[in-house]
């Protein structure tokens, strides 16, 4: 099957970044409960959730709005840090480049689903010059308003955004979250990059189509290409 559109989601998945907020997180989660995330409880409360999300978590209950901002803000000033740090490192997945470079020559509809805050939104697009490769207006991010991955809604939003069916969406996740989400949101095929969790967690999704660990496995061919007039 050929599809016509792709939504990638960011952290994880365009960035390998999911070290640095684990790092950030176990230092916070240990303020809010005086012992950090296990590795299991950053996969499944985590990754692909809203800071709100998270803190609830940690601490049992809803949390304040006044807290969930504080503590957000703090966290994500760490990990920002930590990547301007980091330079070696802090640079888009591997052959990620060349795949949106093709996406864009081809006229292939394409935008990001993350469950980052407008900050960082706004850092990733400064740091990675991404309007060369996006559609500034048509990333979806967390606004307050999205409910956090394994909603549906982030990915139903990216879809119309690019005037598609999800359906007609692949969707390329790293978060157990995120790919139940796309699952959720009726994503035509779902693809798992192992970024940082073991292959073998991906191959017991059963929603999972393909598996890959770099963008050049990406297969080009199940895109729809438009022929030139």
């Amino acid at each position: 099957m050929k599809y016509k559109g792709i939504i990638f989601d960011f952290n994880g998945t365009l960035l390998f970044d999911s070290e640095k907020h684990l790092e950030a997180w176990r230092e916070f989660s240990k303020r809010l409960r005086e012992t950090p995330f296990t590795n299991e409880e950053m996969r499944d409360f985590m990754f692909g959730r809203t800071n709100e999300d998270i803190i609830a978590y940690a601490i049992g209950k809803k949390p304040d709005p006044e807290l969930v901002e504080r503590l957000g803000q703090e966290k994500e000033a760490v990990y920002r840090d930590m990547c301007r740090k980091d330079r070696e490192n802090f640079k888009l997945a591997p052959c990620a480049e060349e795949l949106l470079d093709f996406l864009c020559e081809n006229d292939i509809p394409h935008t990001i689903a993350t469950m980052s805050g407008i900050e960082n939104v706004e850092f990733y697009i400064e740091e990675f010059k991404l309007e060369r490769w996006f559609d500034i207006e048509k990333i979806v991010y967390a606004n307050g308003k999205i409910p956090g991955k394994p909603a549906p809604d982030i990915y139903q939003i990216a879809a119309k955004n690019l005037n598609l069916e999800p359906k007609d969406c692949i969707v390329v996740e790293d978060a157990v979250s995120g790919i139940k989400a796309a699952e959720n949101a009726g994503i035509g095929k779902i693809i798992a990059i192992a970024s940082m969790e073991p292959i073998e967690l991906y191959k017991k999704m059963s929603c999972v189509g393909e598996i890959i660990t770099n963008f050049s496995q990406l297969d080009r061919n199940q895109f729809l290409i438009k022929e030139s007039v």
